[in-house]
């Protein structure tokens, strides 16, 4: 079965194990049973209701096919009348593969009406009309018709071909059910250890594929009906609970019926008569809601034999005789129909009615001589063989086909190896000419940054020799107000220094760890004023690497606001702390200086001669930022610089 991916066709109900139709730009139709097994038991209903806004031609082919096909599990009616609707349309459209397929599907659903040579029509006439790689389930279900015929060679015969097919096209999902339609022809024959070879060779496909679909089912069921055979009860039951449940959670009702009768004779196996009875009546439900005679024909047969191995003689013949009532004269299914007259001629004889249950048995022996008479036995035998010597002439094809591309696979590493071994030469010469040149590279680099931190170094050095020569001319002026504008020069100068220092002490040549930064600088400005007593200064911030272009006038604007607040945010010797703090946030930096001193002036300009806020002014504008002041508990300056306009 198919699902549609297809953009808003319908609601989903509520509780379906998985969603059937999403939403999707490409409208993918993925296959159910192929692709995913994650459905419940609506899941049908859901494609139905999909069909009264489908536009899409050959997208209502596909869903039209899936619901003929799979409806067949649970009403036989109605899905033939899908099928004919999409048979029809793809007539109209001359659409002769979708003939083709309706075809196949018609002939499933007509063989489990009964209709068999109408069956055999449909599935002929859709020869040809599909690929040959799809072409498995049109052989599984002709394989069908002459089962039901009682012609087991012939079934027997196309399941050869079926499998023949599915190793050429290398199906696994062929395969698996040619492996399963010969395990259950084996069953029938009798031969029960051949039949349980085949039936796990299947499953283990089955279970490889990792769907759980109407096919891998019945296999369960075939399988146990060949363990039930060999006496091997407890086993078979497991696997008629792993069909049960399978069959319960998608609605496959006919494989239901097939299972809980196979239960039923079961259960009488091991004497337990009233899990037989729920089993044979669980069969008959399914078997009436499918309203297919030939499960039902079969239930009223298992709860015939029920009653007669309780010795219950007379609802024994009630149940026979209701069953070949359903089967009619034109039934095509041989084997079951001559148990059901062998269960018969045993309800006869326990009635004592001698001469019924002798006529009764003619009638079961000429129908197993139909079905297993000598000539049928012989071919049998000779297609069992034929097949068998083609499985062996297959395997020693495959291990040739290994040899061979074992042996190719040799020859392809032997050349691989020898490009290798070239191709390793190669790198180790240019890996050792790299590794040349970066040698050549290392040295060039580290005289460069030898050079470049001589470079700070001496700029470094050139500013302490200005920050000594201002020290040794303030000293020399008198005038209080001249003497300070000297010593604010000098912290300039050795704040700049520190940064030329730090770049040629550090290891990184090409930023400053501003952190760090900020606690020498601060320390150095305190000591100038003489106040490292009284005042605190608090760097809270985490680590940030900053350019010189960007750690200069940053560090200019802190020296300037510490500067400012030792002289006029702490008079009369006040002990009080400065805080610090840097980060990064949303491409951006921003600096905050806050002291919890005094204050500053009702109007808002930094007390002192101006030159300060002047300058501070100046490098805001060059890092492009924003400065903001607020007055609670002291002052507090805000800086907001943009990372990308701060080079």
């Amino acid at each position: 079965m198919k699902i549609l991916f297809y953009s808003l066709v319908l609601l989903i109900p509520l509780g379906l194990d998985a969603q059937i139709f999403e939403v999707s730009a490409n409208r993918k139709y993925r296959e159910v049973f192929v692709d995913t097994d994650k459905f419940g038991v609506e899941y049908l209903d859901v494609l139905e209701n999909s069909l009264l806004n489908m536009k899409d031609k050959t997208l209502r082919l596909k869903i039209l096919n899936d619901l003929g096909y799979y409806y067949h599990t649970r009403n036989l009616k109605k899905s033939l009348a899908f099928i004919n609707q999409g048979l029809e349309e793809a007539l109209d459209l001359e659409n002769l593969y979708w003939e083709g397929k309706f075809q196949v599907s018609q002939g499933a659903v007509l063989l489990r009406m009964e209709e068999l040579d109408s069956a055999e029509e449909a599935l002929r006439s859709a020869m040809g009309k599909i690929p040959e790689e799809e072409s498995w389930l049109l052989y599984t279900n002709l394989g069908y018709v002459y089962e039901r015929r009682g012609d087991l060679s012939k079934a027997f015969e196309i399941a050869g071909e079926s499998l023949q097919r599915a190793e050429e096209h290398q199906d696994s999902k062929g395969r698996a059910m040619a492996y399963s339609d010969l395990s259950n022809l084996f069953w029938k024959q009798g031969k029960f250890e051949k039949g349980l070879e085949y039936g796990l060779k299947a499953l283990e496909l089955f279970k490889k594929r990792g769907i759980k679909d109407l096919d891998y089912d019945f296999t369960f069921h075939v399988v146990g009906n060949n363990l039930i055979a060999l006496g091997r009860y407890d086993e078979a039951l497991d696997y008629f609970n792993a069909s049960v449940e399978i069959g319960e959670k998608y609605g496959f009702y006919n494989n239901l019926s097939d299972t809980f009768i196979a239960l039923a004779d079961l259960y009488m196996e091991l004497n337990q008569f009233v899990q037989a009875q729920q089993s044979a009546n669980a069969a008959l439900k399914y078997a009436r809601l499918l309203e297919n005679d030939f499960m039902i024909m079969r239930s009223f047969l298992a709860l015939g034999k029920l009653q007669n191995t309780l010795g219950e003689f007379d609802n024994a013949l009630e149940y026979l005789l209701e069953c070949i009532e359903v089967a009619k004269s034109d039934f095509g299914d041989k084997f079951y129909l001559a148990h059901a007259y062998k269960a018969l001629s045993k309800s006869y004889e326990g009635k004592g009615d001698l001469p019924e249950s002798y006529e009764a048995f003619k009638i079961f022996h000429h129908l197993q001589e139909e079905v297993f008479n000598a000539e049928a036995g012989q071919r049998l035998a000779m297609l069992q063989t034929e097949m068998d010597v083609a499985q062996k002439e297959a395997t020693i094809n495959i291990q040739q086909a290994r040899l061979d591309q074992q042996k190719t696979l040799q020859v392809f590493i032997l050349i691989l190896f020898a490009v290798l071994i070239f191709f390793l030469a190669v790198l180790y010469r240019v890996f050792l000419r790299k590794k040349s040149y970066s040698e050549l590279l290392e040295k060039q680099n580290k005289e460069k940054e030898f050079l470049l931190k001589e470079i700070h170094h001496r700029v470094k050095n050139n500013m302490e020799i200005i920050s000594s020569l201002l020290s040794l001319q303030t000293a020399q002026i008198e005038n209080d107000s001249l003497q300070n504008i000297m010593i604010e020069s000098q912290n300039r100068v050795h704040s700049m220094g520190l940064i030329h220092q730090n770049l040629y002490l550090g290891e990184n040549m090409a930023a400053i760890e501003m952190k760090k930064y900020f606690l020498n600088l601060g320390q150095y400005v305190l000591e100038t004023f003489g106040a490292s007593e009284r005042i605190k200064i608090n760097c809270v911030m985490d680590a940030l690497d900053l350019d010189i272009d960007r750690a200069i006038p940053i560090g200019l604007i802190v020296n300037e606001l510490l500067t400012n607040a030792l002289k006029y945010a702490f008079p009369e010797n006040k002990i009080g702390e400065i805080d610090i703090s840097m980060k990064e946030s949303g491409g951006s930096l921003l600096l905050k200086v806050a002291d919890n001193g005094i204050g500053m002036h009702v109007d808002g300009q930094i007390s002192g001669t101006g030159f300060g806020s002047q300058l501070i002014g100046l490098l805001c504008r060059q890092l492009e930022g924003k400065m903001h002041l607020i007055q609670e508990g002291g002052t507090q300056v805000f800086f907001e610089f943009h990372i990308q306009h701060a080079a």
